[in-house]
């Protein structure tokens, strides 16, 4: 683990002194930045916060108890870090994160990805280990919401990835809605972005200053991974003159057409879909929607039906409805469900 090692003169406080830090215009600012998407938000007052280490989350936590302090502990955050153990010194990493903050009064518990780990699309499937482990937490303990660090970089960069895979309007805006809701083991849990208009630089900002420590994670500089690819080409965009308060109105104008089509792909499910012991009985006006509208309720009825808060690969996916809407016969299996088709209905059922 890296330390960041910084000119300025290092101040350890025992417990965060507010008034003192927030007197900082520039972190003033980003705080009420935070506190106004906090309280848009539709959670409950106990809320897990997930940190990793790196500025963005130590940021996080120190707005997050800014709140707790300023509103009277309206709120009763619970810190957590995964350790993925892909790195050697991960767990001393997350030691000393955990030490870091507990001398600002902040308690951390640290979760562990274990067993073997995977050698092939090793980011993706650390991201769903890391958010099983915390919906597990969030179940055991009762907690709706979770608070990432995610942050306005962010945000750009999966726009980017995801048009490079060929995302439709649904992968191209969903990263810009501040929380979503997630299904984990019939539990449901709110996943919440509230630093999503909030700069990476404000939140190194916030930091150097704070905390004078955060980790480095040496894969951002490591080009085999795309997001770190990605991050190099739409730094060179912006110097090149690329304005990101536009991308972001595309990218809201996108998200007001995802959000209509999502309507009426509730609208379809609500009136042509029957639950009958424990099968989905899809009747034939089902399949008279736009392709767009049958994929999202087919992908919304197998991640019920499984209690999954992934869907399918998009591809097996189109491939799936595409069967189903051009032939009179059809059985196959998908996403832990069976799907057949029987002339005019379609019954979808646990594998």
């Amino acid at each position: 683990m890296k330390k960041k090692s910084l000119s300025a003169k290092k101040v350890i406080l025992n417990s965060f002194n507010f008034k003192e830090i927030l007197k900082d215009k520039k972190i003033f600012k980003i705080y009420k930045d935070f506190e106004k998407n906090l309280e848009s938000l539709n959670y409950t007052n106990k809320i897990a916060v997930s940190i990793s280490g790196g500025p963005d989350s130590m940021a996080l936590s120190f707005l997050v108890s800014c709140y707790k302090s300023a509103k009277n502990n309206v709120i009763q955050p619970l810190f957590y870090l995964v350790d993925h153990g892909l790195r050697k010194n991960s767990a001393k990493e997350a030691i000393h994160v955990k030490k870091e903050l507990k001398l600002k009064k902040i308690n951390l518990k640290i979760l562990k990805w274990k067993g073997k780990k995977p050698h092939s699309n090793l980011q993706s499937k650390a991201r769903q280990s890391r958010y099983a482990l915390l919906f597990s937490e969030c179940k055991k303990y009762k907690i709706k919401s979770i608070l990432t660090a995610h942050h306005q970089d962010d945000l750009y960069e999966t726009f980017f990835s995801r048009l490079l895979r060929g995302s439709g309007t649904e992968g191209l805006s969903s990263f810009i809605e501040i929380e979503k809701q997630f299904v984990f083991n019939a539990y449901t849990i709110t996943v919440a972005r509230p630093l999503l208009n909030i700069s990476k630089e404000d939140l190194i900002y916030i930091a150097k200053k704070v905390f004078n420590f955060y980790v480095i994670d040496p894969s951002n500089d490591m080009e085999q991974f795309q997001r770190v690819r990605l991050r190099k080409i739409i730094f060179n965009l912006k110097n090149q003159g690329l304005d990101f308060n536009k991308l972001k109105l595309t990218i809201n104008n996108l998200a007001f057409t995802n959000k209509a089509i999502a309507e009426i792909t509730e609208k379809n499910i609500s009136e042509n879909v029957t639950l009958i012991n424990k099968k989905y009985i899809l009747n034939k006006k089902f399949f008279s929607y736009p392709e767009e509208v049958i994929f999202r309720s087919v992908s919304i009825i197998l991640k019920k039906l499984n209690n999954k808060y992934y869907p399918p690969r998009g591809r097996k996916l189109h491939y799936l409805v595409k069967q189903l809407i051009r032939k009179d016969q059809f059985k196959g299996t998908l996403g832990g469900a069976i799907i057949e088709k029987i002339h005019n209905s379609v019954i979808v059922s646990k594998e």
